[in-house]
C-alpha cells in the first residue's frame, strides 16, 4: 500500500510500514533524523495529501503517485492545539492573549487539511486538545505502556474508515513521560523522561517504536483485507 507519514522527521512510523513492504514515505520541513533520506520528503507537505503527485526524496530520487495514497497518517505541531498550553492563551487574569489565539486558529486550519484530505484512511495524532479551537471529537486515546514502553503520555487519535489502534504490550508499571512538576507524577523523584524546558520538543514529539509497529501492522493488515 502506499503510505504518507506527515509531519515526521523521526521516520518511526514510515520505517515501521517500510519493514513491513509498503511504500512509505515522511515528509516535513525538517530534514530526517531516521536515517532513510530515500523515503523522506523535505518539504511542505500540503501539494502531496490528496495523491496524484509528483516529488523528489532527500536522496534525488523522483516519485509520481497515481492515484489517492491507501493511508495518510499525520502529526500536525500542537504547541498552540494543546490543552497542556491552555494557560498560556490567558496571561493576565483571564484575558486572552490574541496573537497565541491567531496561532491556535492557523494550526487548527492545518490540522483539518489532513483530516479532510481526499484519502479514505486517515490518521491524524495530537494530544488532547483545548476545547476553546473546537477540533472534531477524537476517536480513541492511546498511552505508551500500552504497547510496551514504560512511560504515560495520553495521545489522540483521530479516526477515518481505521479500526481502533489495539494495545499489544500493556504494561503494569510505569511514570510520565514529561514532567508536568506537579505530585500527579506518581511519586516519580525525577519527575519523568523530559522536562517540559531544555529544548527537548523534537525528541517529546517522536512516536514510540511501538505504537508505529502496531500501527504498521494492524492498519497495514486492514488496509490489504479491506
Amino acid at each position: 500500500m502506499k503510505v504518507l507519514i506527515a509531519c515526521e522527521e523521526s521516520q518511526r512510523v514510515c520505517t515501521a510500514f517500510r519493514e513491513l513492504g509498503h511504500e512509505a514515505y515522511s515528509c516535513d520541513i525538517q530534514e530526517c533524523s531516521g536515517g532513510h533520506p530515500e523515503w523522506h520528503v523535505l518539504g511542505d507537505v500540503l501539494p502531496l495529501i490528496n495523491g496524484n503527485c509528483e516529488f523528489f526524496t532527500m536522496d534525488g530520487a523522483a516519485h509520481k503517485i497515481n492515484g489517492k495514497w491507501d493511508l495518510l497518517i499525520a502529526h500536525p505541531p500542537c504547541t498552540y492545539l494543546s490543552n497542556a498550553g491552555a494557560c498560556r492563551l490567558y496571561p493576565n487574569r483571564g484575558q486572552i492573549d490574541r496573537q497565541r489565539f491567531r496561532r491556535g486558529q492557523n494550526a487548527k486550519e492545518f490540522f483539518m487539511r489532513f483530516y479532510n484530505a481526499d484519502c479514505e484512511k486517515i490518521c491524524v495524532e495530537n494530544p488532547i486538545p483545548s476545547k476553546i479551537f473546537s477540533l472534531p471529537p477524537y476517536s480513541q486515546t492511546i498511552q505508551p505502556f500500552e504497547y510496551g514502553h514504560p512511560y504515560s503520555k495520553k495521545t489522540c487519535l483521530w479516526l477515518k474508515n481505521l479500526p481502533a489502534l489495539k494495545p499489544t504490550n500493556i504494561l503494569d508499571k510505569y511514570k510520565p513521560y514529561i514532567s508536568c512538576g506537579t505530585s500527579r507524577n506518581k511519586g516519580n523523584k525525577d519527575k519523568s523522561g523530559f522536562s517540559r524546558s531544555g529544548g527537548a520538543s523534537k525528541i517529546r514529539s517522536k512516536t514510540f517504536p511501538g505504537i508505529a509497529r502496531a500501527m504498521a501492522e494492524q492498519w497495514g493488515n486492514e488496509a490489504k483485507e479491506l
